[in-house]
């Protein structure tokens, strides 16, 4: 069966992330993972301590690079290696550990403009918190989104207020909506992370995000799946409780069937997670990423589905 999906060249079945970078970019573009040395709000004691429990001690920025060199060296570091792989590559700057609006305008511009002067850089990538970007920063974001590419990754997890609660994070529903509404009146790019398998949720409840995300204005999503790391918070609650993680089966069946709910046009930047091997408890099967990417693209043909095929928008 040809694949019946629209915005792709290959047997991807939703829209991927390097689908939307040819076609915008008409070349391949790269994203390089920064450590601003940030901190966040929700672990220097603002909104609270300890950060949401399932967050490592680099601040989900663990392929980022070092705090202790600044941004362009760590930048230019990963570039060289990048540029052996593949020639006549544009890149994004990432900014990705911790919350990366964290700071005062000033700050961030110490920050983001040394990358956005290299050469070849097209835009950044903004990993942040909807509580933490003040009105100021909103000026700065628009004046940035109107002379580069320029994305904000909103972590959300889950709509559910029992589950936001659990995990520690800081914030409601209403002040993730409240931002996304804000970033968007300024026509900046909203990409939001959602995580499948967070503790005493229900497929339904994992199902409900998706369709609540279908409803706003949102150009992207990140699919995570919960991963267990030492010396976290909720490496010491699966040692106590020894909760159920979902099986690489029951992670497949679920982003299938959030893909088909999600807008064809909604790009899909990550389905699945890079945990580090020396730091992972569980799930053991999340190691095999290729092998995860591959067993969604074979179930998504077998069921003959596509990204929007029972989309309610």
């Amino acid at each position: 069966m040809k694949n019946p999906f629209q915005y792709s060249d290959s047997n991807k079945r939703y829209h991927t992330l390097d689908y939307f970078y040819k076609q915008k970019f008409h070349s391949k573009v790269a994203k390089i993972s920064l450590n601003a040395g940030f901190t966040c709000p929700n672990k220097d004691g603002t909104k609270g301590f300890g950060g949401c429990i399932y967050c490592s001690k680099l601040g989900s920025g663990d392929f980022a690079g070092s705090k202790e060199k600044d941004v362009v060296t760590q930048f230019q570091e990963v570039q060289k290696m990048m540029e052996k792989k593949w020639k006549d590559t544009l890149y994004i700057g990432y900014f990705q550990a911790n919350t990366n609006t964290y700071a005062d305008v000033a700050v961030l511009k110490q920050k983001y403009e040394p990358i956005l002067a290299l050469e070849k850089v097209i835009g950044l990538n903004i990993a942040t918190r909807a509580d933490a970007i003040t009105e100021e920063c909103l000026d700065y974001l628009e004046e940035l989104s109107k002379r580069t590419y320029l994305t904000i990754e909103l972590g959300l997890q889950s709509i559910h207020e029992k589950t936001i609660q659990f995990i520690n994070r800081g914030h409601d529903l209403a002040c993730f909506e409240e931002m996304v509404k804000k970033l968007r009146e300024r026509n900046i790019n909203v990409v939001v992370h959602i995580i499948n398998g967070l503790p005493n949720e229900t497929k339904e409840m994992m199902l409900e995000t998706v369709e609540y995300l279908n409803q706003l204005d949102i150009q992207g999503i990140k699919i995570h799946m919960l991963h267990v790391i030492q010396d976290t918070p909720l490496a010491k609650i699966y040692k106590q409780q020894k909760f159920h993680i979902l099986t690489k089966e029951e992670y497949i069946d679920i982003v299938i069937d959030q893909l088909e709910r999600l807008r064809p046009e909604i790009v899909i930047h990550r389905i699945t997670g890079d945990p580090v091997k020396e730091d992972l408890i569980e799930p053991k099967w999340l190691l095999k990423k290729f092998c995860v990417l591959n067993d969604i693209d074979k179930e998504m043909v077998k069921r003959e589905t596509y990204q929007g095929k029972n989309c309610s928008k």
